[in-house]
């Protein structure tokens, strides 16, 4: 044997001893070491081997399985690096990654947030029920079903058979096959949104059964819901016609619509300065609508009565018959036509027919007091007798600088004498005997006061008055 083949046995056998070494060195660090045992309701079908994944990466195996003390499935399988040690909070999930094959089952390792992760789990420990999940076959989903059920259900793929046997109906479940590929991606991203924030869909399903649990108290009110909208829907049926010519009018409704809506554009920019003066008004309103809201609670009262007042059974005790009485009421006031003041009403603004006033009540009255001008304006002049008279009734006398005086008028009897001896007398005679003066029918106006020494009394207005001055009374 050459030296050389003897240096290069040697060298062949180092190489041997160092690649036994690696490949133990890896099967040390492949994490066998590192086991994991989990409780399971049922083993789903798992066999020794199945494999165990974190995100789809295969990291460990299962070891064994064996029924636990209360009927439960023990799966104990196998962790590696990068995943060794596992954290609390980890769930475990039996699933099926294909649809053919008898042991097609493995370990789903769900690993929690590093946020939310709890301690270290060490090598033996076991996971509780509560952070398994067993898959559920479909054999047991069927077995939940009574035979009724099941009949019918036959009876359904027995339809599904009869409807694909067309070759129009086959055509247009190829047409719908064809768009449920989009509908399905779209549903996914849907329904993962949906996981995404799971406590936020847990509230969700619980409102939507408190919802379910309060429309099942009110069954009745969603029943005459229902029957509503059926006759509602019904009479929207019967309209068919009418409903078509409205649809094949909305295009050009639309059409006109849509320049008014331009224009509309420039109109809300106009409204821009109005709604920026609004602001600093729009931060007052919610004390404003707080105090409006006590004042609307106390206007209730309020509003029913005036609703009682606007109507109220029975006759003639309500405001809306009021209203209707006022209709005849302000027909006789106003009449038929404007005022006729004539000379001679009888002639001028009388019905001759039935001698009714047709003019109405206001016309009658502006006729009154247009021929009352006249009389009017001849006892205007007379205006300081005619308030004296009236103020002799409230007051018996005046206050000047002296104090009170009074007014005191003599009134004579048409006799002489006492009583025992009493003769009649003519009142004229009587007057005569103290000088009075009788026949006064030209007295001017303010006769009847004394002379303050302004010649005012009594006023004859420069002597257009037809009136005699000299007559006033007797006395100075």
């Amino acid at each position: 044997m050459s030296k050389s083949s003897a240096v290069g046995r040697i060298a062949a056998i180092v190489a041997l001893v160092v690649a036994a070494v690696v490949v133990a060195l890896l099967l040390l660090r492949g994490g066998s070491n590192y086991e994991i045992t989990a409780e399971f309701q049922n083993a789903s079908q798992l066999v020794k081997g199945s494999q165990v994944v974190v995100a789809g990466v295969p990291t460990g195996t299962v070891k064994d399985i064996a029924l636990g003390d209360h009927g439960q499935a023990l799966v104990t399988f196998s962790v590696s690096d990068p995943y060794v040690p596992l954290r609390e909070g980890t769930t475990a999930t039996i699933r099926s990654y294909s649809l053919s094959g008898i042991a097609n089952r493995q370990i789903q390792l769900d690993l929690p947030a590093p946020d939310q992760a709890g301690p270290e789990l060490a090598s033996g420990t076991t996971l509780p029920e509560s952070q398994t999940v067993s898959e559920v076959d479909l054999d047991q989903l069927f077995n939940t079903l009574n035979a009724r059920t099941i009949k019918n259900f036959k009876h359904v793929i027995e339809g599904f058979e009869l409807s694909y046997q067309g070759n129009g109906v086959a055509q247009q479940a190829n047409t719908g096959f064809k768009y449920l590929n989009p509908f399905l991606s779209t549903s996914r991203q849907v329904f993962g949104e949906l996981t995404r924030d799971t406590p936020t869909l847990q509230r969700l399903i619980v409102d939507t059964s408190h919802l379910s649990g309060a429309l099942a108290d009110r069954s009745n009110d969603i029943s005459l819901l229902i029957h509503n909208a059926n006759l509602m829907m019904g009479a929207i049926a019967s309209q068919a016609s009418a409903l078509k010519e409205s649809l094949v009018r909305l295009p050009d409704f639309m059409r006109q619509a849509n320049t008014t809506f331009v224009n509309l554009r420039a109109t809300l920019d106009d409204l821009d300065p109005l709604v920026n003066a609004s602001k600093p008004v729009a931060e007052k309103l919610p004390a404003f609508f707080h105090t409006f809201r006590r004042a609307a609670h106390g206007a209730v009262p309020t509003i029913t009565d005036l609703e009682k007042t606007i109507r109220r059974p029975g006759g003639q005790n309500d405001l809306v018959e009021l209203t209707r009485d006022a209709v005849p009421l302000a027909h006789a006031a106003i009449g038929s036509g404007s005022p006729n003041c004539g000379k001679n009403p009888s002639t001028d603004y009388r019905d001759a027919a039935d001698n009714n006033f047709k003019q109405g009540a206001f016309g009658e009255s502006v006729c009154a007091l247009r021929n009352g001008l006249p009389d009017l304006s001849f006892f205007r002049a007379y205006t300081p007798e005619l308030v004296s008279w009236f103020n002799d009734f409230g007051t018996s006398g005046i206050q000047d600088a002296n104090g009170g005086i009074g007014r005191i008028a003599t009134t004579f009897n048409a006799f002489s004498g006492g009583l025992p001896s009493a003769s009649p007398l003519s009142p004229m005679a009587e007057l005569a005997k103290i000088g009075g003066a009788i026949d006064n029918r030209a007295r001017c106006p303010g006769a009847n006061e004394r002379d303050p020494g302004d010649n005012s009394t009594p006023f004859t207005d420069n002597g257009t008055l037809a009136c005699d001055p000299s007559e006033v009374p007797v006395g100075p």
